[in-house]
């Protein structure tokens, strides 16, 4: 072994040599092409002979600015490009690969060395590959076969062959540590070496890691639909992430990174994946949450409720009398019976039922509601809705048009003409001369100038009307939306099932909200919907792939709306049900309800049971937290039992929290997570442990994932890991009711290394069955 070892390391010099060469070529070229696009920019305009006298020399002139255009865009490309290449080579310098296999295609007599890594790299003759992207189809071998029978699909078609071996190597500055010969998965002991490091601010690349389940997830490519049921810390938002690299890989030719767009749970999250695409050499997708689209749509019509701000009302205001109508009202505004409800909605208006807001111009009526309305239901029913509000559109200009002829000889405007500074006279007569290209004796005519000044006036007064006529602001949405509620009978005209107990409530909930001018966050998908279904759905179509991770937090109404508004894009949804924490997702029992999207045929799913995050000791208790917890597996990470301390005051619990950060602290963990259960709850421990060292409080707001220690909500720790968890109070007060039992799962799951739970009081009946003999009870 030392022998071979040796080998080892012979080749890896080499190849560390030629990484190096390469390097150094590409600081040239960078550097050049650094230069010639600052040159570019700078004598841009040096370049090009501005010429307009002639049609040809107008001709010559666009021609010349289109050439130095493009010779920018080249050159910028290029050193982007350069760029790009120089940092994963970099990257690849000190651990330049990570595995091996030796295959023996069919036909052939020797095994090949394939070596792989995070990007391809040839010899100087870029003849002889050196190391093999992990993306490229020969690589899938490493990945998903033991030594023997193997194949791998390229475009040219299936390759078949013998696997004989495949290797691991730890290699760090240069130096090959160690090599292990794997059999069937990835080496436990690479990947225990992995999942035993510390945290920091950022998900990395799991390349070297890749289990043969997540493999599948990377690669798959049939259908519309891919779903990812994992276990919490099975690797979903790894894959995810590894399976945009692929993607952007395979499709080099006709994929780009803001063709792919990423719907995360909240903008810390964003924060937190943000360096793994990098770390590939690829440029990182569009993220979204799906609040910010709602916002970014709906922000000048209403105050939104962010949907944190509904689950902390669901969490803290059981109190409240209308508690339980606002949880029915989210459970059936959230479901598949209500988008259909809309959408019947929404065709009833076709014949009738809209209704629109009157146009006023000065003060004075232009058209009313009534003949808006009126004019809509006597025009051709034929055409789709639409094209109907198009066609009204039309004619409301054509009105606008009209009046604007009578008002040039009204007097409001010779006035507005005398009220003219001088500045503002100059400003019109260049504006004159650059937009309508009048000439100076067209203003010499003291009548001419009147009626070109009057004209603009007017033209100027009414370009606020025009668009409001073009952003469709005559319909009154608002009220046409309300009109589903404001008779708690009539929805049955639109909707094929029963409506809730509370139906009358809601409907009176509803409007009280809507009358204030906000939204809540369970109306403002079909609110949107209901928009989009009368004046046309403003659909992407530019994105071909959309991935939603934390999918259990989306209703099935969010899912319809999704499909429509990326009519081009494949789906990739993951998810956990047993961290399905808000009210909707009883609506959801599992992610086979999402089958009807697209059809069975267009649908897959695969299921991630194994849990690596967290150490053997620590998935083995939390998998006693929920229903089928058993068939979750724990991977073999051995560390310390969770420790659940029963107290009997808060101020003896804020003293045992302190001293057990400061244990932490003292074992060199980077990110410590005090973990609430609301943000009210975060917000009174917080204050209560201000005696703590650099101690961060969480909100929905925060941007940035921080290290250190941190006070968070369960609900905004979802999809972020941290070395040592401590659950702020485990007690039956605080997680007693049944509907909280994911949330707490969630919480116990975001542990690494170590889990200590306090409980002020008789601790959660959620513990009840979980084996005592997976936990430490310590009494106080």
């Amino acid at each position: 072994m030392n022998n071979e070892l040796r080998q080892e390391q012979e080749r890896l010099d080499n190849v560390v040599e030629t990484i190096t060469e390469q390097i150094g070529k590409l600081e040239d070229e960078t550097g050049r092409r650094r230069k010639e696009v600052v040159h570019i920019q700078k004598h841009f305009w040096d370049e090009v002979k501005v010429n307009t006298d002639t049609f040809d020399d107008y001709l010559e002139t666009i021609i010349g600015l289109r050439q130095q255009a493009q010779a920018l865009t080249v050159s910028q490309s290029t050193h982007r490009h350069a760029s790009n290449r120089q940092s994963v080579l970099q990257r690849m310098h000190k651990a330049p690969y990570f595995g091996r296999i030796d295959f023996t295609e069919e036909g052939t007599q020797t095994a090949e060395k394939i070596y792989i890594g995070i990007s391809t790299l040839t010899d100087t003759s870029g003849e002889n590959f050196l190391i093999y992207d992990w993306r490229a189809p020969v690589s899938s071998v490493y990945y998903d076969y033991p030594p023997g029978p193997a194949e791998y699909t390229t475009p040219g078609g299936v390759i078949q062959g013998k696997l004989e071996k495949k290797w691991q190597y730890i290699i760090r500055a240069g130096v090959v540590e160690s090599m292990f010969d794997t059999s069937l998965t990835i080496g436990d002991e690479i990947l225990q070496q992995v999942l035993g490091k510390g945290t920091d601010k950022h998900m990395h690349s799991i390349v070297a890691t890749i289990q043969q389940e997540q493999n599948r997830i990377i690669r798959h490519v049939s259908g519309r639909l891919l779903i990812v049921q994992g276990a919490a810390g099975s690797g979903k938002t790894s894959a995810a992430m590894q399976r945009i690299a692929y993607l952007l890989y395979k499709y080099r030719d006709r994929l780009k990174a803001d063709q792919i767009i990423l719907f995360s749970p909240n903008s810390m999250f964003n924060s937190y994946v943000s360096n793994v695409l990098p770390e590939l050499g690829e440029e990182n997708m569009q993220q979204v949450t799906f609040q910010e689209y709602l916002y970014h749509r709906l922000s000048n019509a209403f105050q939104v409720e962010d949907p944190y701000e509904q689950l902390e009302y669901v969490l803290t205001a059981t109190e409240d009398p209308s508690h339980r109508t606002r949880t029915e009202s989210i459970r059936f505004k959230a479901s598949a019976l209500f988008f259909e409800t809309i959408k019947t909605y929404s065709q009833s208006l076709e014949l009738s039922g809209m209704i629109f807001k009157g146009i006023k111009f000065r003060g004075k009526p232009l058209v009313s509601a009534k003949q808006i309305a009126e004019r809509f239901y006597s025009s051709d029913t034929s055409l789709r809705f639409h094209n109907r509000i198009e066609k009204l559109t039309e004619w409301l200009n054509e009105r606008i048009d009209e009046m604007e002829k009578s008002e040039l000889t009204k007097s409001w405007v010779q006035e507005e003409i005398e009220l003219l500074s001088k500045d503002e006279y100059q400003k019109a007569y260049t504006y004159l001369q650059k937009k309508h290209g009048y000439k100076e004796d067209m203003l010499d005519d003291y009548e001419k100038e009147i009626q070109v000044l009057g004209r603009m006036i007017v033209r100027k007064k009414l370009k606020p009307l025009r668009k409001w006529v073009r952003t469709l602001r005559f319909v009154n949405f608002t009220e046409i939306y309300k009109q589903l509620f404001s008779n708690p009978a009539r929805i049955k005209l639109w909707m094929a099932g029963k409506t809730p107990e509370e139906w009358e409530d809601i409907c009176l909930l509803t409007m009280n909200m809507m009358d204030e001018g906000k939204l809540f966050y369970e109306d403002a998908t079909p609110f949107l919907l209901l928009k989009e279904q009368i004046q046309g759905f403003q659909t992407n179509t530019s994105i071909k792939h959309v991935l939603i991770d934390e999918a259990q937090d989306y209703s099935p109404f969010q899912f319809e709306f999704l499909k429509r508004l990326f009519p081009s894009a494949k789906m990739t949804v993951l998810g956990d049900f047993n961290q399905a924490i808000f009210v909707h997702a009883s609506e959801m029992a599992d992610f086979h309800t999402l089958t009807g999207l697209y059809g069975p045929d267009e649908t897959d799913a695969i299921i991630l049971s194994r849990s690596y995050r967290s150490t053997k000791p620590i998935t083995e208790f939390t998998r006693g937290l929920v229903p089928d917890g058993e068939r979750i597996t724990a991977f073999e990470r051995d560390g310390e039992k969770p420790v659940l301390t029963q107290l009997s005051d808060r101020a003896e619990l804020h003293r045992r929290i302190a001293s057990t950060v400061a244990d932490f602290r003292q074992r060199g963990y980077n990110t410590i997570a005090i973990i609430c259960k609301s943000a009210a709850e975060s917000t009174y421990a917080y204050e209560a442990l201000g005696s703590v060292e650099e101690i961060k409080l969480v909100k929905s707001s925060s941007i940035e994932y921080e290290q250190g220690v941190v006070v968070i909500p369960a609900y905004l720790a979802k999809g972020i890991e941290f070395d040592a968890v401590i659950i702020y109070d485990a007690s039956a007060q605080v997680y007693g009711d049944e509907s909280l039992r994911r949330l707490f799962y969630t919480a116990c799951t975001r542990a690494l290394h170590h889990l200590q739970l306090y409980s002020a009081g008789e601790p959660s009946p959620f513990l009840q069955n979980v084996p005592p003999e997976s936990f430490i009870l310590s009494l106080t």
